[in-house]
């Protein structure tokens, strides 16, 4: 399998997903801003989105979306538990999760990359974040992983979602529980091997 990627990026997410899991995994990187890859290829051709993560499978199918990667990922090794049974009421509640990830805290950082930001968007998009993120804390007040005792794909998508609050300036100090869980998520291998890789000492 291939994955498309860019430093930093939410395709951190499947990338760990895929260390997890031992699947081994061919990166490629993509400049996002010039759409092209790191071997010149137009990435529009590839992904008609311009975004990553896409995964492209072992027959060459495509998949985008990185909900939808961590998923499939997780299907191939049933058995690592990184996701529960497709059609159970778990597997419900992880995909709550993910979209909860998705469209409060993923798309609640997108404005504030943006260099022309007003600062009224901006303290708009911090309160936005720190409402949800107390959701989150709550949460990981009462169970170490988001859904229990047990490290799931919708872990590793909040990690790398939450590690945006540096690059910011968001102040999370106030949710204990959130830093905990980064940290711990952190000193996962599969984590730091994944973060090594993207990028390396010399890059």
């Amino acid at each position: 399998m291939k994955l498309y990627y860019s430093p930093s990026a939410c395709s951190l997410s499947p990338h760990i997903v895929a260390n997890e899991l031992g699947l081994p995994i061919e990166l490629v990187k993509v400049d996002v801003v010039a759409k092209r890859t790191e071997h010149g290829e137009d990435f529009l051709a590839i992904n008609p989105k311009g975004l990553v993560p896409v995964l492209q499978l072992d027959d060459g199918a495509l998949l985008t979306e990185g909900p939808a990667l961590v998923q499939y990922l997780a299907d191939l090794k049933p058995d690592a538990q990184l996701a529960p049974a497709n059609g159970s009421m778990a597997r419900y509640r992880l995909q709550e999760m993910l979209g909860y990830i998705n469209s409060e805290l993923h798309q609640g950082y997108m404005p504030l990359f943006n260099p022309a930001c007003s600062e009224e968007v901006r303290s708009d998009r911090m309160a936005h974040l720190a409402k949800r993120y107390a959701v989150v804390d709550a949460a990981l007040g009462r169970t170490p992983f988001l859904l229990g005792d047990r490290f799931t794909v919708t872990d590793a998508y909040l990690f790398v979602v939450t590690r945006w609050a540096e690059f910011v300036k968001l102040d999370l100090s106030a949710f204990p529980n959130l830093l905990a869980f980064q940290a711990r998520i952190a000193a996962r291998p599969a984590v730091q091997a994944a973060m090594r890789r993207e990028q390396p000492a010399n890059a």
